[in-house]
C-alpha cells in the first residue's frame, strides 16, 4: 500500500516506449506522447498523493537540462549527454532519505538493480501501466457515484401531518 509521503521516479521515454497508447502517439508526435504520459501520471498523482518525478533524457531532447512542474508532476529534462538512468540514480540517492518509500518505474533491468541498490522499490513499465489503469477506474467510480439526496422528513409526510407539525412549530394548538 502506497502512502502520500511516497515518491515515484519515472523513466519517461521508457514508459512511452512500453505503453501501447503512448507508443502509438510517439509515432505521430513525441511531444504528444510526453504530454499524454504527464496527464496520466497527474491523475495518478492526484488520486494517490504520491510525489511523482518524470525524467526524460537529453538523447531525445538536446539542451542544458531543465526542470519544471506540469499538472503538479515534476518533470526533469537531463543535461545534454546525461542519461535518464544517471539522473534517476542521482535522484534516487537524494530522495531515498526524504521519502517514506521511493519507487522507480523503468523496465530497464540494469536500472532496476541500481535503483534497488539505492534503497528504491522497483516497478516495471507494465506494472505502472496496470496501477494507472486501476487508479483511473477508481476515479471513474468516484465520479460516477450518484449524489446522495438529503433524506428530508418533510418529503415523506402526508399533507395532513405536515400541517399539524407546522402548527406545533408556530405554537398553535
Amino acid at each position: 500500500m502506497r502512502r502520500r509521503e511516497d515518491a515515484l521516479l519515472v523513466d519517461g521515454y521508457n514508459m512511452i516506449g512500453a505503453w501501447p497508447e503512448l507508443a502509438r502517439l510517439k509515432a505521430k508526435s513525441l511531444e504528444e506522447a510526453r504530454d499524454r504520459l504527464l496527464e496520466l501520471l497527474a491523475d495518478y498523482q492526484g488520486f494517490s498523493g504520491m510525489q511523482i518525478v518524470v525524467v526524460f533524457d537529453a538523447h531525445q531532447v538536446p539542451g542544458v537540462g531543465s526542470s519544471f512542474s506540469q499538472y503538479r508532476v515534476s518533470v526533469v529534462f537531463t543535461k545534454e549527454k546525461e542519461t535518464a538512468d544517471a539522473c534517476i540514480e542521482r535522484l534516487s540517492s537524494e530522495m531515498a532519505m526524504r521519502s517514506r518509500n521511493l519507487y522507480v518505474a523503468t523496465s530497464d533491468q540494469v536500472e532496476q538493480r541500481v535503483a534497488f541498490g539505492k534503497g528504491a522499490l522497483r516497478i516495471s513499465a507494465r506494472e505502472l501501466l496496470i496501477d494507472v489503469g486501476q487508479n483511473r477506474k477508481e476515479i471513474e467510480k468516484v465520479l460516477d457515484r450518484p449524489k446522495h439526496k438529503r433524506n428530508e422528513l418533510d418529503n415523506n409526510l402526508s399533507l395532513d401531518v405536515r400541517m399539524k407539525l407546522e402548527k406545533w412549530r408556530r405554537g398553535e394548538n
